[in-house]
């Protein structure tokens, strides 16, 4: 039964949340962007975006399935004590960015290879050297506050104040966090990111001066691709049939 089917036999909005969110979990670990049993994504589902879908504790993205997905309240101060409880780290960042930030409707996680060693450097800055990279040009939040895992709610304070309307956070000496209107579009930007991130690290590592565009070339391409948003949706459904012809208990 393909994904597509199972939508049909789900009847509430919730259900077909859930099926894109476990699409996106298997993403990560098609592309793999994942990290072991570590890294988090969770999607609202109120519209208050306070009540959110997350992954269970340590569980590899490869088996995460639909109804694998906890359903948490941002605002439940007794979330930590259930017999099921999220990882620790996984709460502090996702349950204080659907508490603070209304617009996160979709928060990803993960540390990538490419991103993860940019945000090594002393200068994680993502210089627009070619199409993809000029898309987030201006349109990124940098943290250079590391102090260790995010365990505390002041530390998923910080990080909600620090996003604020931006999309896309690069975390200094950890990995990255996109936060978006919906899983197509929070996928796609992350896609991008590891992409951008690559060519920018192999362009570092030729030694070779970097060719960075104009201000005005790179804002204008950034522009253009704000005009081409909608490609998003296509693009997640178009991965979406490559995980049903894998693998469709995603759906399940």
């Amino acid at each position: 039964m393909t994904s597509v089917t199972k939508l049909k036999t789900r009847t509430s909005e919730e259900g077909q949340l859930r099926v894109d969110l476990a699409a996106a979990f298997r993403l990560a670990e098609h592309f793999n962007w994942h990290e072991g049993i570590a890294n988090h994504f969770s999607l609202a589902v109120s519209p208050d975006g306070k009540k959110f879908l997350m992954n269970p504790r340590w569980r590899h993205f490869s088996g995460i399935k639909a109804s694998d997905l906890l359903l948490l309240d941002a605002d439940d101060k007794e979330a930590m004590k259930r017999p099921d409880a999220p990882d620790e780290t996984a709460w502090c960042i996702h349950g204080r960015m659907h508490a603070l930030v209304p617009s996160a409707r979709c928060v990803l996680h993960v540390h990538p290879a490419y991103a993860t060693a940019l945000v090594g450097l002393a200068d994680p800055e993502i210089k627009p050297i070619d199409q993809n990279t000029a898309r987030f040009y201006k349109r990124v939040a940098y943290d250079l506050g590391y102090e260790g895992m995010a365990n505390s709610d002041a530390e998923g304070n910080r990080l909600a104040a620090l996003i604020g309307n931006h999309k896309t956070m690069m975390l200094g000496n950890h990995g990255v966090l996109i936060a978006a209107a919906s899983v197509a579009e929070a996928f796609d930007e992350l896609y991008y990111l590891e992409r951008a991130c690559q060519t920018l690290v192999l362009a570092y590592s030729t030694g070779q001066k970097l060719n960075v565009m104009s201000d005005k070339v790179a804002e204008q391409t950034a522009r253009d691709w704000d005009l081409y948003s909608d490609s998003a949706f296509a693009h997640f459904e178009e991965m979406k049939k490559v995980l049903d012809r894998k693998d469709p208990s995603y759906a399940e």
